[in-house]
């Protein structure tokens, strides 16, 4: 009887240990096509099946977590995703030490952190924007028992594909939380300070600085239904590039402002932003400055409007304009501000109806900042802008949200936008689009299934002209689904171009297991989330997509 509890007792640490591994699989694979509209480009088409396979297992033991993540872009990887990721390698490995009680976090090997809101400091992975921006090196965190006083020091090296960029970064962030010392109530107050260091040797120019370093400080305050969040932070003096030339006869420092304002209670609440950028750019290689991969890239900028789930209110999509520039364009950066309103009217009234009615109207814009550009015989150059004078305009957006139930299982959304999308700024091509765009949203559940029906058309003047969409989606059950969506262009006047872009799919989803598989035309244009987007190409094709986890 004994022998059999002690077998048992270690049958169940046994278990006990091995629930603690955790394993995560994702593959994302196309096979490229040509059809009687869309074709690859000679470059392409040596390689028309590509895939994106990501295998990351961690295991945790008591306060100790390590972790590896194998990454496979066999035979190369998926179109307009940087050629630094290629070939199957080990993608990042750590070692993670954890005591709460302690209030110490340490990490040893590739991490990722973000220093107050991403301006000084974001390294993240977006697998769908080919982002993989971790550092290899250290990191610890510590936080005292009184929850009054955060820490944090870091030092390591930039991953740049499967290797590693040319400079060394060190960060420090301090935040205190005031609530103890300022002992009001619902007030609720901290400060908090950072400090981000890349030094890279500059034996190829002596006038690249050794050094740039981000200042941060920044500010939080709760009120009762009030909230303030502001950051002020200095860049000193970075190389800027010209066109696709780093210009050692130009050298500028930079700095970031930006200030979160925000109303809340149940039934209304409004949030303001604003912020502005100039020369702002940080990245850990300067080679790598302004590349369109996002390679190397230390900080968080997104654009900072309204972030859209439907097709067509994502054609004409700012990205933010943090870059010095004098060639091919005069630009130093962006300023801008966004607003969000909500409003929930009450259902029983009119226009609240049985169910209640929302309600959200966002309004965003963004102009270039306003200066005067200098240059000299010697190449050099100087400018001046002034701190909150509004330049050209880069783009503005006003969006309507109306959502509501219908029926019991039918719920409904209307949206309305609004869009100037400045073109030869945002893309640095030519031209302007004024664009308005109406969406119909309805979903409605039956006892054991649901269907998805959107209608969407797009009013533009100027680029692609004009579009209409559609989208069908029919769920089986929990495990099973099938779509089909179409983006037609059928203002273009380019009469070649008038076509369809047309997605057809099946889904299978159990616990932690997702598959897709579709076949159909993708658009040509920007991929974004979260504010950060890739350019894809037009491409046409069979995918296939598998994530699952245990």
């Amino acid at each position: 009887m004994q022998k059999k509890l002690i077998c048992g007792a270690a049958l169940f640490t046994s278990i006990n240990l091995f629930s603690q591994l955790s394993v995560n699989l994702e593959s994302n694979s196309q096979y490229y096509i040509d059809d009687n509209k869309v074709k690859l480009s000679d470059a392409e088409k040596d390689q028309r099946f590509r895939s994106n396979n990501y295998l990351n297992v961690s295991y945790k033991l008591k306060n100790f977590t390590a972790g590896v993540q194998l990454e496979s872009y066999e035979p190369k990887a998926l179109l307009n995703y940087s050629p630094v990721l290629n070939k199957t390698n080990l993608g990042t490995y750590f070692i993670n030490y954890n005591n709460e009680k302690a209030g110490i976090d340490a990490t040893l090997g590739h991490f990722y952190e973000q220093f107050g809101s991403g301006l000084a400091l974001r390294v993240w992975e977006d697998k769908q924007l080919g982002i993989a921006n971790s550092l290899l090196g250290g990191k610890i965190k510590y936080t005292d028992p009184s929850q009054i006083i955060t820490l944090k020091a870091l030092l390591g090296k930039q991953r740049l594909g499967f290797n590693l960029s040319d400079g060394l970064i060190a960060g420090l962030d301090a935040e205190l939380n005031l609530d103890n010392m300022i002992k009001t109530k619902d007030l609720h107050t901290s400060i908090g300070f950072s400090y981000v260091n890349k030094y890279e040797d500059n034996k190829e120019n002596i006038k690249f600085p050794k050094d740039v370093s981000i200042y941060s400080s920044r500010m939080k305050m709760e009120y009762s239904k009030f909230a303030m969040e502001a950051e002020y932070l200095y860049k000193t003096k970075d190389n800027i590039k010209q066109v696709t030339t780093l210009d050692p006869n130009n050298i500028f420092s930079g700095n970031a402002f930006l200030l979160n304002l925000s109303y809340a209670t149940d039934r209304f609440g409004i949030i303001a932003g604003l912020r502005r950028l100039e020369n702002f750019n940080f990245y850990s290689e300067r080679d790598q400055t302004g590349n369109i991969y996002h390679n190397a890239v230390l900080n968080y900028i997104p654009s900072l409007t309204k972030q859209y789930d439907y097709s067509l209110a994502n054609i004409y999509v700012y990205q933010a304009q943090p870059r010095l520039s004098f060639l091919p364009q005069k630009k130093s950066g962006e300023i801008g501000s966004q607003f969000d309103i909500f409003y929930k009217i009450k259902k029983g009234t009119l226009l609240g109806g049985k169910y209640g009615t929302d309600l959200s109207l966002n309004i965003s814009n963004w102009y270039g900042l306003k200066g005067t550009y200098r240059s000299y015989i010697n190449d050099a150059r100087s400018y001046n802008t002034d701190f909150l004078a509004l330049g050209e305009k880069y783009y503005s957006d006003q969006s309507l949200d109306i959502r509501t139930r219908l029926k019991d299982k039918w719920k409904a959304a209307l949206v309305l936008i609004n869009q100037y999308y400045n073109t030869n700024r945002v893309e640095e091509t030519s031209g302007e689009v004024k664009a308005q765009t109406v969406i119909l949203d309805n979903i409605y559940r039956f006892s054991k299934s649901s269907m998805k029906l959107e209608l969407q058309h797009q009013w533009a003047k100027g680029y692609h002209g004009n579009w209409a969409a559609g989208l069908f989606e029919y769920n089986f059950n929990k495990n099973w689904s099938v779509f089909i969506n179409d983006l037609y262009n059928y203002g273009n006047s380019d009469k070649e171009k008038q076509m369809h872009y047309y997605t057809g799919g099946l889904v299978f989803r159990k616990s932690s297991t997702r598959i897709q598989a579709s076949y159909g035309r993708q658009r040509g244009g920007l991929l974004c989330v979260g504010g950060v987007c890739r350019f894809v190409p037009e491409s046409a094709g069979f995918s296939l997509g598998i994530s699952t986890s245990y």
